[in-house]
């Protein structure tokens, strides 16, 4: 197990637990809860009667668990959030927050197979109870869908090129680790962006593995039901397709599509935004490099 110290710093503390509004006696949720770095800072700002429940699917981040009456951690995906609020007979929140993306941890367990800084086996899991993994996804899809993955989740335009490309490589024999796709990639990894190109393929992966969009609407819609009127949702994102879904459900209430008019001719939508989108400063970013593709939304339901 790992200890608190490993998992670095929380991104965008004191101003994604700003954003919450807490009220000292208020039920709040702490879906990402990793090192436990945002969940100790609401807890500072509850009262005894104040109440927090924190969701992380990823077992490492069992060890980082709050002794604290107020607090309870449930080791699951917060996609089931109102599920296991519910288990916990709580039927509406104050307040969630939500630190969306890989953890500073799963990056630096080479193991993992998040890091392209490592050779390791892919896998890619949040949880290591998902069937589905990174091997399987490059060795058993289809061009079709390893196009598609790359595509939707890389933004990769030569997305059927690299599938392709890896097909072509497994039929030898399976690829097995990090190491070897990066080799099979190599033409498509030109020096002077490597890095990036790469970090996309990977971040392409990583979502299909963990269905990380799906998940994300899932989560939005479950926030919208449970949170109590004027309760806030805090959420942090890390690319352009995070923030996308959390500022169009924030702003309309959907995914796709207009909000309806009422009588008067105005939008009908369940939030109202909070201030402007909020980054890190240079401060933070030289602190910690996770920072640097972070943006935080709030909102308050109406």
């Amino acid at each position: 197990m790992m200890t608190i110290m490993e998992y670095h710093n929380p991104v965008l503390l004191n101003a994604s637990v700003d954003g919450l509004n807490i009220k000292p006696d208020g039920v709040y949720v702490d879906v990402t809860f990793g090192g436990g770095g945002h969940s100790k800072e609401i807890l500072k700002r509850l009262g005894p009667n104040g109440k927090l429940f924190a969701f992380d699917q990823d077992e490492d981040a069992l060890a980082n668990a709050l002794d604290d009456d107020r607090f309870v951690l449930i080791n699951e995906n917060f996609r089931y959030i109102k599920r296991f609020l519910r288990f916990h007979n709580i039927k509406s929140v104050d307040g969630i927050l939500a630190d969306l993306g890989v953890s500073s941890h799963q990056f630096d367990v080479a193991e993992r197979g998040f890091s392209t800084r490592f050779d390791a086996g892919l896998d890619m899991r949040m949880s290591q109870k998902n069937e589905l993994d990174a091997y399987k996804v490059v060795n058993e899809y289809d061009a079709a869908n390893l196009a598609r993955v790359f595509l939707d989740f890389g933004e990769l335009k030569n997305a059927p090129a690299l599938a392709r490309t890896i097909i072509e490589a497994r039929e030898g024999y399976p690829i097995k680790n990090t190491e070897r796709l990066k080799f099979i990639l190599g033409r498509y990894l030109p020096a002077h962006k490597s890095n990036k190109i790469l970090a996309q393929i990977y971040q392409a992966i990583r979502i299909e593995v963990n269905q990380e969009m799906d998940v994300l609407r899932e989560f939005l819609e479950q926030s919208l039901e449970i949170l109590n009127p004027g309760g806030r949702l805090s959420v942090i994102s890390y690319h352009s397709l995070e923030d996308r879904l959390v500022k169009r459900y924030i702003k309309n209430g959907m995914f796709e599509g207009e909000p309806e008019r009422d009588f008067f001719g105005n939008f009908s939508v369940p939030f109202k935004t909070i201030g402007k989108l909020i980054v890190p400063d240079n401060v933070e970013i030289k602190i910690n490099n996770r920072a640097r593709s972070a943006k935080l939304r709030i909102a308050e339901k109406i």
